[in-house]
């Protein structure tokens, strides 16, 4: 094709269909069988077509846009913006605008929003800022009345990591709109329409799985505080892991977000108080480089081939004594966990996919492709480095 902007009858040709069955096929209305669907997207794909939002937005009396609602804390969290991407991209697909929804305050470990209206949340590098995203930064403009309740703005709403005690989250699920969940709400309010879920219990089970295979006696885990469903499995999952494999496991409790310099100070003082301690899963984002810190000062070589040596800097006599390996593993795999010297052992939530099937889901839903309640699972992978 030129470069000229390519067009539905483009692809009707290219396809050997007609312009209304290449519409079915491309919105997943109609009665359009799955290998004529599959190659006509397959032809609007090559040809680099791209709905008219404006257009779709008429013919079905939409607002054509989602909105997107992610907690506080995704300022300054690679896995949410990667997250937020994926979900943007899948959107644009549909021919969905996305908004993000103006966070407020912050409530527990993850933060809360306005659900009034769509803006950037402070600080953040926009994840809509790929043609057909918007993305207002007046949190003021967004909680104004004016602008009138969410349902008549957006066609359907993307709430995730929900925590209960986020003021936003009940208001968000009663919009009269279809809502999907990115994870289980576990708040006594009305349920989402659908939810893309990770078992995240297993996902931990497998790293204190991984470290104990690997020769640790004694791990602790580093679990974050709050009310989200990843929180609360990831604490509960801790106990019971020990309790049936009859290991001690030292639960700390951080911050959702916890900063690299909150994870050190946290390790510092647990392997200070009990030096038994060889293995840490530290559960936030990006925090794992202040684990690998902590093991520094207290010279505790990471990874099981790991020579026991001194402490560099020992403040105590006690530091200064020779420390065996410390297995260090982290509970989001990302940018942080990748370039760390050793690398860390993580858990990869493939967060740009999971925010794609949580789209997925939702306009699978706004198309009828799909019915209500449904819930559908987004897998994990355990990438295993030199720090296990």
């Amino acid at each position: 094709m030129t470069s000229r902007t390519v067009t539905l009858l483009d692809v009707a040709r290219a396809a050997g269909v007609s312009k209304s069955t290449v519409s079915d096929a491309l919105q997943g209305s109609g009665r359009v069988a799955a290998a004529t669907r599959d190659r006509v997207r397959a032809v609007a794909e090559e040809l680099g077509y791209r709905p008219n939002s404006a257009a779709r937005r008429l013919r079905r009396s939409s607002t054509g846009a989602i909105g997107l609602h992610l907690p506080r804390t995704a300022t300054r969290l690679d896995y949410y913006m990667n997250l937020a991407f994926g979900a943007v991209e899948r959107a644009q697909e549909e021919g969905f605008d996305v908004m993000l929804l103006a966070p407020t305050g912050v409530a527990g470990g993850g933060g809360s929003s306005d659900s009034a209206g769509p803006t950037s949340p402070a600080g953040a590098t926009s994840p809509t800022s790929p043609a057909g995203a918007t993305s207002p930064t007046s949190p003021a403009g967004a909680a104004s009345p004016a602008n009138g309740p969410i349902a008549s703005r957006v066609d359907g709403l993307l709430v995730i990591d929900p925590e209960v005690d986020d003021s936003a989250v009940p208001g968000l699920l009663d919009a009269s709109v279809p809502v999907v969940t990115g994870e289980r709400y576990l708040g006594p309010t009305a349920a989402p329409t659908g939810a893309v879920i990770c078992d995240n219990a297993a996902s931990l089970t497998a790293l204190l799985d991984h470290v104990t295979e690997r020769g640790a006696r004694h791990p602790a885990v580093l679990a974050p505080a709050g009310t989200s469903a990843w929180a609360t499995a990831l604490r509960a999952t801790a106990t019971s892991w020990a309790r049936e494999r009859g290991v001690a496991v030292a639960l700390r409790t951080v911050p959702f977000a916890a900063t690299p310099g909150e994870a050190e100070e946290t390790t510092l003082a647990l392997l200070r108080t009990d030096p038994s301690v060889d293995a840490v899963i530290c559960a936030p984002d990006g925090a794992a480089p202040g684990v690998l810190r902590a093991a520094a000062t207290l010279g505790r070589p990471v990874g099981p081939d790991a020579p026991p040596a001194a402490a560099p800097h020992a403040r105590t006599a006690t530091d200064a004594l020779p420390r065996t390996p410390l297995h260090i593993a982290s509970c989001v795999d990302g940018t942080a966990t990748r370039s760390a010297e050793p690398p860390v052992t993580a858990v990869d939530l493939r967060p740009a996919a999971y925010g794609r099937a949580c789209a997925e889901l939702l306009c699978d839903i706004l198309a009828g492709r799909t019915t209500p309640d449904t819930v559908r699972r987004h897998a994990w992978a355990l990438e295993t480095r030199a720090s296990t």
